[in-house]
């Protein structure tokens, strides 16, 4: 299968999606971001100097699916109707394991935005404990269900 977002003479472009079918789409990722025991500490008892870590990342995820198409090039700017984010303590890592579920109807998916807002929030949670922790690390961010349009539904295995 040719990949969409190169025209036949190799160049990028924008997937024209003028013909899709406008359907209900919705689209969920996951990452983690894993830390020193120290910074869990401080993240799960709300001692973190610069506030409320995983309410700030919560909303820093909503941002950053709703900017996707300022920050990926050829995304289409689409009308979210829905963007959730779960960020969970998780003291096996140690750290928080984040859920992004973003919805819309259109004529495109939200894999991208759903990606991004995971990100997004795990980039906020590295901002906001930083300087008590260089060693963080964000990982596995991936799509784990993606459901509409002509594709249908995809589940992660």
């Amino acid at each position: 299968m040719p990949l969409t977002h190169f025209d036949a003479q190799g160049d990028a472009h924008m997937v024209d999606v003028s013909d899709k079918a406008v359907t209900a789409r919705v689209a969920v990722a996951r990452g983690h971001i894993s830390m020193q025991q120290e910074t869990f500490d401080i993240i799960s008892e709300g001692k973190a100097k610069k506030g409320d870590v995983l309410g700030v990342a919560r909303l820093a995820g909503i941002m950053g699916a709703k900017k996707t198409p300022e920050l990926i090039p050829l995304c289409h700017p689409l009308p979210i109707s829905k963007v959730a984010i779960e960020l969970t303590l998780d003291p096996v890592l140690p750290g928080v394991q984040i859920e992004a579920t973003v919805k819309t109807t259109g004529q495109t998916g939200v894999e991208m935005e759903a990606l991004t807002a995971v990100s997004t929030a795990a980039l906020t949670v590295y901002d906001m404990t930083k300087a008590v922790d260089k060693t963080m690390q964000i990982g596995e961010i991936r799509v784990v269900l993606k459901d509409g349009g002509k594709s249908g539904r995809y589940t992660a295995s």
